[in-house]
């Protein structure tokens, strides 16, 4: 048995902390579009959880003026910046899309900046644990931020419940939330990497009600590895 308590919630594995160099619990959140990720870092952060925003800091990194949106147009030219000094998205996006050595010359400067950005904030959490937020987390390793974490938390939901959420709440056609949906892992996979899976397929009080006990085995192994690191 693990020397950590069974973790409440019939969607977890077997409860156990992977190994990172870290005294703070960091917890991944991570899901397909339209799974309720966002939901779910909500109720976290109202529960007092310090939550760390891949996406967020993925824009901060290449803010206007930024060191690395200066290495993205040495490499790539001027072209990837609008009239305001800013990064074209759309434009890179683009062009990444139909260039795969251009993504990975893009990651190359981008993931580390993530990375640096993410342990700074780790650092500086005061909450019991962290949530790690990422939705590419397993998929890409998103600037090895999995390697942080010592719990994987997967929001779970079918491939209707995701098309439904996805296209009411960004307004995009089903074939671009589908296009997207083909680029992230299968349900299957993507599952088979978490410690604690929460089906999302009905309301917000149905999603609480599954990470109550999550917030409180999480609370736990929080203590236990505080106490281990003394």
């Amino acid at each position: 048995m693990s020397k950590y308590a069974e973790t409440p919630s019939p969607y977890s594995h077997q409860p156990q902390l992977h190994q990172t160099k870290s005294k703070t619990l960091v917890v991944g959140l991570t899901g397909g579009i339209g799974s309720g990720k966002s939901a779910a870092s909500d109720w976290f952060a109202q529960q007092g959880i310090d939550i760390i925003d891949a996406d967020v800091i993925a824009h901060e990194v290449v803010a206007k003026g930024s060191s690395s949106l200066r290495k993205i147009q040495r490499k790539f030219g001027n072209w990837v910046l609008n009239a305001d000094g800013e990064m074209d998205r759309a434009a890179v996006r683009t062009h990444v899309f139909t260039h795969p050595e251009a993504l990975i010359e893009l990651e190359s400067i981008t993931h580390p900046a993530i990375r640096e950005a993410a342990k700074i904030q780790l650092a500086e959490s005061k909450s019991p644990y962290v949530v790690l937020s990422a939705p590419l987390l397993i998929e890409a390793a998103e600037a090895g931020l999995a390697n942080l974490c010592q719990r994987i938390l997967v929001m779970d939901a079918t491939e209707d419940t995701q098309l439904a959420r996805a296209s009411q709440r960004d307004a995009q056609s089903v074939q671009k939330i589908k296009a997207i949906m083909v680029n992230q892992l299968s349900r299957e996979e993507r599952n088979r990497h978490a410690d604690d899976v929460v089906l999302n397929e009905n309301d917000l009080a149905a999603l609480y009600l599954q990470l109550e006990p999550l917030h409180q085995n999480y609370l736990m192994l929080a203590q236990q590895l505080k106490f281990a690191a003394d």
